[in-house]
This record gives structure tokens, sequence and C-alpha cells, in this order.
């Protein structure tokens, strides 16, 4: 455990190291840790608890989830079952179901909530819209979070290879009083090399805003931009593709995670390092106002009404594939596929 100062703030952080096995046994040895759901989350804090051999037992619903779940080695009857007898079963209720299917869910799982059980979230999305959602957990349970900041393959992957992926963690609700250091051992044992604290609030506010702008939404529409500026002047797909996204992901964007990007300037030609440090303020002035209305169309719930309502549809699935093949079908990820088999990973010797 750490206490960092950045910018005038004090924060704690919670290592893996504060958590070794036989505190997580102390915390969790008499627990049922319930994981409802098999989407990237779910499979991978679950697989990552099943290699450490706590008691876990994943709840599904038969059909697609359930059948990747057998072939990843569960065993129906033994730590595969239904939702409802999960439930029944388990002492931690892992949800890790979409938005919307926790939402679709809810009146199956909440009769199982009894005095004493712990409720888990990967994602505060139903908790802090409860009044859309009406995911309200009885009074004697602990709600508690534990968010990890990157997909479930990549909670899975990082786990394998000995790294742990931080993540945050929240209490909702502590009806035991003991609510924070099951929050802080499940999240050392689903895979977090570090956690740091926030509440369901922040967690989901953050969460929506950097998914809409410089996660996903953001990116893509500078990428694009980008590309398409490029081609209109001449530029071959090759050229544009390199130039925008080759060249950012596989050379400059990890060396910026690994050192900084006061680093990244400090290291690069001086007419790359002039160019940035000029053309950054103009950026930053440009976007600043979209990501801010963006964050308030968050904050006021806009964002989580738009997906209820959205993945509500009964079209709603025809609709995004529809949407998913037009970004598919982009000349810039067009050139993606056909360049990418010759990154020198893939080349033959």
């Amino acid at each position: 455990m750490k206490t960092i100062q950045i910018g005038g703030i004090q924060e704690t952080i919670i290592e893996r190291s504060d958590y070794p096995r036989a505190r997580l046994d102390q915390i969790l040895a008499k627990e049922t840790i319930a994981i409802l759901g098999y989407g990237p989350q779910g499979r991978g804090q679950g697989l990552n608890l099943r290699d450490q051999n706590f008691k876990v037992i994943v709840g599904l619903r038969k059909g697609r989830s359930y059948d990747k779940a057998l072939a990843d080695g569960w065993k129906e009857g033994k730590d595969l079952f239904t939702i409802e007898e999960a439930c029944r079963r388990g002492t931690i209720l892992q949800y890790l179901l979409s938005d919307a299917s926790q939402i679709a869910m809810w009146p199956t799982v909440k009769p199982f909530l009894s005095a004493g059980k712990t409720l888990h979230f990967s994602h505060g999305f139903g908790i802090v819209f409860r009044k859309e959602t009406n995911i309200i957990p009885p009074p004697d349970v602990d709600v508690i979070l534990v968010a990890p900041k990157g997909s479930g393959l990549t909670v899975r992957t990082h786990f394998q290879s000995g790294r742990g992926i931080n993540a945050s963690y929240a209490v909702f609700q502590d009806a035991s009083g003991r609510a924070k250091e099951k929050a802080h051992a499940l999240g050392v044992a689903i895979g977090s090399g570090h956690l740091f604290e926030t509440t369901f609030e922040k967690e989901v506010h953050s969460d929506l805003t950097g998914e809409r702008c410089v996660l996903m939404g953001l990116i893509q529409g500078a990428f694009l931009a980008q590309y398409e500026v490029l081609r209109r002047h001449g530029h071959s797909p090759s050229e544009a593709y390199n130039e925008t996204i080759e060249e950012a992901l596989q050379s400059l964007y990890p060396l910026i995670g690994e050192k900084g990007m006061d680093w990244m300037y400090a290291n690069c030609s001086t007419t790359a390092q002039r160019g940035a440090l000029d053309w950054a303020p103009r950026f930053k002035k440009a976007l600043e106002p979209v990501i801010e209305e963006c964050y308030k169309s968050v904050q006021a719930g806009e964002e989580a009404r738009i997906s209820i309502r959205s993945n509500s549809a009964p079209d709603y699935r025809e609709k995004l594939e529809k949407e998913l093949a037009a970004v598919s079908r982009q000349e810039m990820w067009e050139a993606g596929r056909v360049l990418r088999p010759f990154r020198p990973e893939h080349a033959k010797p």
C-alpha cells in the first residue's frame, strides 16, 4: 500500500503485494464466487480465479456463452450452472453481464441476494443509473466494484504473463463492515496489479466519457480524418495507413505508454518536436469543448438513456451489425487488413 501525491491530490494505491495468497484465503476461503455472464470480463476473471483454485462457479443461460464455457473446461453440474442455481450457491455474485442483460436479468438475480451476500460489479452503470435500470440491491448485502482498466481479454492475457492490470475499486454499500477488504481481495484475485479508489459514479462518468472519446470514438474519428485528408491529397492507401495508424500503434504509442509524452517529445526529431508542440494546443482547444459536452451528457444520464433505449429495441442487433459493417468497409481498415500481415512478426524467415 503506497500513498502518492499528484497535482496536490493524495491517493492510496493498493498493490498486489499487499494481498499475498494467505491474506486472500483469509478473506475469500469461505466464499463461493459466482460469475454471472461469460463475456470478455466474465471469462477473463473467471478463468483467472479458477487457475488460482479459488472456489468459483459460472452461471449462464444455454447458448453460445454456455458452449464457450464448456469448451474452456467448466463442468456442468460441478462449476457450471444455470444463473438461478449459481445465484443460489454463490456468496459473492459477480454481475458481469452486459449493461442491457443486467437490466433484463435483475428480476431473476435479486431474490437470491440474501443477507450477508456480496454483489460485485466491474462497471457501475446499473447502480448509478438505477432509476432507469431498476437495479436496486437490498440493504443487507455488500455492493462493491472492481473495474479493470482494460478489456476482459487483457485481464486474462496480463494475468497469464504474470503482469496484472490496474483497476479501480469502490464501495456502494457496506452492510458487513468488510466490503472494502473484499473489494481489495477480489481485485487482486481476478488479476489486478494495483488498485486505486473511486466511486461508482466517478467510475461510470470517466468510463463512458473515455469510451466515447480518447479510447474509441475520438480516436476512430481522428484516425479517419487524417487518413482521408492524406488520401484526398494523393497519398496512397499504404502511405496514409502507415502514417496514420501503423506508426502510431506499433511504434509511438507503446513508447508513450512506457515513458510518457515528455520523453517522446525529447526523443524525436527536432522537426517533429516543433510541429507537435505547436499543434497540440490547437487540438486541445478544438477538442476540449467536445469532450466537455460528452462528459455533461454522460453526467446528466443522457448517454445511459440512449444506450438503454437503443439496446432495448427489437432491431438493435440488426442495426448494430450494419453500423459495424460500415466501419469495416472503410478503406482505412481495409488497408489495415491488407497491410498488417506485412508486420515483421508475420514475415517468413
